[in-house]
C-alpha cells in the first residue's frame, strides 16, 4: 500500500479509537439533554398548567363579573324600570294636578267672571237708576224752570205793564203839582199834599225827601239834618206854629199854613233853602215833610 493508503488507514483507525473512546460523553450530554428536555416540558407544563389555573381564574372572574354586571344590568333595568313608572305616575299625577288645577282656575274664574258680571249688572243698574233718577230731576227743574221763566216773562210783562202805568200815573201825579212861592218869596219846587205825590217827588230825585209826625213837645227833634219844634197847631183853621233850629239859629214860623213852603236857609250845607211842609195839621200834633237840596255846599259836612 502507498503511504498515503497508509496515511488513511491510520487516520480511520486513530477516529475509530476515538469514537471508541467519547462515547460515554455522548450518553451523559443526551442524558443531559433529556433531563432538560425534560424540565424544560415540566416547567411548561407547570406554567401550562399555572396559565390554565390563571385562565380558569379570570374565567370565573369575568364569570363572576358578567353575573355582575347582568345583576347591576337587572337592577339598572329595574331601576329604569321603576324609575319609568314613577316618572310615568308622577307624569299622570302631574298631568292629573295640572288638570285639576286647569279646571279649578277654569271654576275659579267663571265665578269671578260671574261675581263680576253680577257687579257690574248691579252698578250698572244703579248706574241708570242714579241717571234716570238725574234726568228726572232735570226734567222736573226743566219743567219748573220753564214754568217759572213763563211766570217771569208774565210777571215781567205784567211789570212792564205796571211800570207802564206807574209812569203814566206818574207822569199824571207830576203833572199835577205845582209849583207856588215860599214864606221867603222863593219859588218852590214842586209841591207834594200826600204820600202819592211825594213818591213821585222821590222819582223824580230833585231833592232829598224826610217824612215826619211832629208832636208838641218841650225839646226839638230831629228831621234830615235840622231841628224842629212844634209850638202850637190849630186843626180848624189849619194852621200850625213852630221853632226851626239851623246853624245854631232859631228861626220861628209862626201861623203857616198847610201845603205851603216854609222855607230857610242852612248856609252851612247849601245855597238853595230848605222847605217844610206840613199836610197835616191835627191836635198837638202835625204830619209833613222836609225837601233838602241835593247839591251841597262843597267842603262842608252835613
Amino acid at each position: 500500500m502507498s503511504s498515503e493508503n497508509v496515511t488513511t488507514n491510520a487516520t480511520e483507525g486513530g477516529s475509530d479509537e476515538q469514537k471508541g473512546r467519547g462515547f460515554p460523553w455522548a450518553v451523559v450530554v443526551l442524558g443531559v439533554g433529556l433531563v432538560a428536555s425534560l424540565g424544560v416540558g415540566a416547567y411548561q407544563h407547570m406554567n401550562l398548567v399555572n396559565t390554565r389555573m390563571q385562565t380558569s381564574a379570570l374565567e370565573r372572574e369575568v364569570a363572576t363579573l358578567r353575573q355582575t354586571l347582568n345583576s347591576s344590568d337587572l337592577n339598572v333595568t329595574q331601576s329604569l324600570s321603576a324609575l319609568r313608572a314613577e316618572l310615568d305616575s308622577t307624569r299622570k299625577e302631574s298631568l292629573s294636578s295640572t288638570e285639576k288645577a286647569k279646571e279649578s282656575a277654569r271654576r275659579q274664574a267663571e265665578a269671578i267672571a260671574a261675581r263680576v258680571s253680577t257687579k257690574l249688572s248691579q252698578e250698572q243698574n244703579e248706574h241708570q237708576k242714579v241717571l234716570a233718577d238725574e234726568l228726572d230731576q232735570i226734567k222736573s227743574r226743566t219743567e219748573q224752570a220753564t214754568a217759572r221763566l213763563t211766570d217771569i216773562t208774565t210777571e215781567v210783562g205784567s211789570v212792564r205793564t205796571d211800570v207802564a202805568s206807574t209812569r203814566t200815573d206818574l207822569d199824571k201825579t207830576v203833572a199835577e203839582l205845582h209849583r207856588t212861592t215860599g214864606d221867603l218869596g222863593v219859588l218852590s219846587g214842586l209841591i207834594a199834599t200826600n204820600s202819592k205825590e211825594l213818591s213821585a217827588l222821590r222819582e223824580l230825585g230833585e231833592r232829598e225827601y224826610f217824612e215826619f209826625t211832629l208832636s208838641k213837645t218841650s225839646a226839638p227833634q230831629r228831621v234830615g239834618d235840622i231841628l224842629v219844634q212844634l209850638k202850637k197847631s190849630d186843626p180848624k183853621r189849619n194852621r200850625f206854629t213852630m221853632e226851626i233850629v239851623a246853624d245854631d239859629k232859631k228861626v220861628e214860623k209862626k201861623d203857616r199854613n198847610i201845603n205851603e213852603p216854609v222855607q230857610f236857609y242852612v248856609v252851612s250845607k247849601a245855597r238853595q233853602p230848605y222847605e217844610l211842609v206840613v199836610n197835616a195839621v191835627k191836635k198837638d200834633q202835625v204830619v209833613g215833610y222836609l225837601a233838602s237840596p241835593k247839591v251841597k255846599v262843597a267842603g262842608r259836612k252835613l
